[in-house]
């Protein structure tokens, strides 16, 4: 899930003076020193993965399938009832009732334990469900959602309506596909399985939070308290519509990391207003934070943006395994067609520098980044207002990969900030988490496949996703291997629109919310058949 934050309505005027600079401050003589920093990756071995060599599931349940299709409208409905409660973790609206809705949701599937866990920010959500299995699967969720756009929505985002669109009939609302969409349909399954009479053949543990969407600042508390419990399971599951719009699959095995920041300029001792915006005239005698902070930041990448000039951040970046060189091989006889998805989808004309082919999905999977989020300063409404600002702010991440750390990355920028006359600039730490992976050999990795496979779909594997989640508190506190996936179908999560499929048009190979549903009942009862 990648984490994103709201808009500023105040950055426009300050990006425009941003983007002077960023082309056009740093000297050639700079750029030439840090010239060829950037990692590469050449390919080392020409073998590939290949997930139709995983074996397809053959079990089936037909009780749960029937309770399914007999209850599809209830069905439909709990995920309605979900996305219309309000959740937003950014503005504290709806927090706690969706922490309680889904407390109250796991004691009705007869979760003998289901309650609601304090931490120093939102609540979690902690329940288990006891099969009296020999294997037990953790289950990540996030029930938080990002704020709503004021604008560009056909419905009202927390009306959970059932719409028309071009894929079929889909529910459209904030939550709907990232990530309450595909987490109620599982809950869908497990309730088809204990109610039909199948039978669940793992216990469950859920451990939910609320602050995905902020960085999961506090989710490792959630994880210290159930620490040794965690530790028992098999594995972890993150429900996630895994297919596209045109019904290809793709699994991702770990995610990047992540550091959030804000950098800030403020009038200070060696100048600029101190305490509040001063006329605009000014500016004659007086220096500017807004000015500051733009040739702070163009510091930190080449005129283009396209590479960090920080000394030392691409260092600790190591080259691809073989497994991950194996699996890269694997996605290349389908990435022509993703690629071009993507850049249609994303209104991208070329990638850069020209990437093209294996090249941009290794910079894509493989390499850091450093992103401006947002700015602001000053006055950027209508009309005229001249002054002279007394801070100027921007929103900044990073995408880590391995063997990156937040605070290391950090502590780069700041000594780089330092060591070119910007020690002043203020640097605040949101939130960040190191990246993370699970092995495709891993046997909840091929009971994952193995479904998909039963359900005719060969997955194209990706070692990571490339934006973040806060999977290393599995992967690396409980060394514990995690996967994330599903059948279904969504898109337009942190935009106007998002939607999830729910019945497909005629012919298409997208899943509607039965066969999503159905294929988390084959998949925990693959897993628990698992060697």
């Amino acid at each position: 899930m990648t984490l994103c934050t709201r808009k500023n309505r105040k950055g426009f005027a300050v990006f425009i003076a941003a983007s002077v600079l960023v082309f056009a401050s740093l000297n050639s003589t700079l750029t030439a020193q840090n010239a060829g920093r950037r990692p590469s990756f050449p390919q080392t071995t020409s073998e590939s993965f290949d997930a139709a060599a995983v074996p397809a599931y053959s079990g089936s349940h037909s009780k749960a399938y029937a309770y399914i299709d007999a209850n599809l409208a209830a069905h439909t409905a709990n995920l309605q009832r979900w996305v219309r409660q309000r959740s937003i973790s950014a503005q504290n609206d709806g927090v706690q009732q969706m922490a309680a809705m889904l407390r109250d949701d796991l004691k009705a599937l007869g979760f003998k334990e289901a309650e609601v866990v304090p931490t120093t920010g939102h609540p979690g959500v902690w329940g288990y469900y006891d099969a009296g299995a020999a294997k037990t699967l953790a289950v990540y969720m996030m029930y938080d959602v990002q704020p709503v756009e004021p604008t560009g929505w056909n419905v009202s985002a927390f009306d959970g309506a059932i719409v028309d669109h071009p894929l079929g009939k889909v529910l459209m609302a904030r939550g709907a596909t990232n990530q309450k969409g595909p987490e109620r349909a599982f809950l869908n399954a497990v309730e088809a399985i204990i109610k039909s009479g199948e039978g669940m053949p793992v216990n469950l543990m859920v451990l939910a939070e609320g602050e995905e969407e902020l960085g999961s600042p506090h989710y490792p508390e959630l994880i210290e308290k159930f620490k040794d419990r965690l530790k028992t399971a098999s594995g972890v599951l993150f429900p996630m519509n895994g297919q596209g719009g045109d019904g290809s699959v793709g699994m991702t095995l770990g995610v990047k990391g992540i550091v959030y920041f804000e950098l800030e300029a403020r009038g200070n001792e060696r100048g600029g207003p101190k305490t509040a915006e001063v006329h605009g005239s000014l500016k004659a005698i007086t220096d500017s934070p807004a000015w500051r902070l733009t040739q702070a930041l163009a510091s930190l990448t080449s005129p283009d943006g396209n590479t960090i000039m920080v000394d030392g951040y691409y260092s600790p970046i190591r080259k691809p395994s073989q497994e991950e060189e194996r699996l890269v091989n694997g996605m290349m006889s389908s990435w022509a067609t993703r690629e071009a998805m993507m850049r249609q989808g994303l209104g991208v004309d070329r990638w850069v520098d020209g990437l093209t082919g294996r090249d941009t999905i290794m910079r894509y999977l493989f390499d850091t980044t450093l992103n401006i989020n947002g700015m602001w300063s000053g006055y950027t409404g209508p009309g005229v207002k001249t002054i002279l600002p007394h801070i100027a702010t921007a929103k900044i991440d990073s995408r880590l990969v391995p063997n990156q750390t937040p605070d290391e990355a950090l502590r780069l920028i700041r000594a780089h900030l330092d060591k070119h006359g910007f020690s002043d600039i203020i640097i605040r730490k949101i939130s960040g988490y190191p990246p993370a992976q699970t092995s495709v050999e891993a046997p909840l990795v091929r009971s994952m496949i193995g479904t998909y496979r039963k359900y005719g779909f060969t997955p194209s594997v990706a070692p990571r996703l490339a934006g973040s989640a806060p999977y290393y508190v599995f992967t690396d506190t409980l060394k514990l291997p995690l996967v994330a996936g599903g059948l279904g179908h969504g898109s337009g999560a942190h935009a106007p629109n998002e939607y999830m499929v729910i019945e497909p048009k005629s012919g298409s190979k997208v899943a509607g919310l039965a066969d999503t549903e159905k294929f988390y009942v084959d998949m925990l009862f693959s897993l628990a058949a698992a060697r």
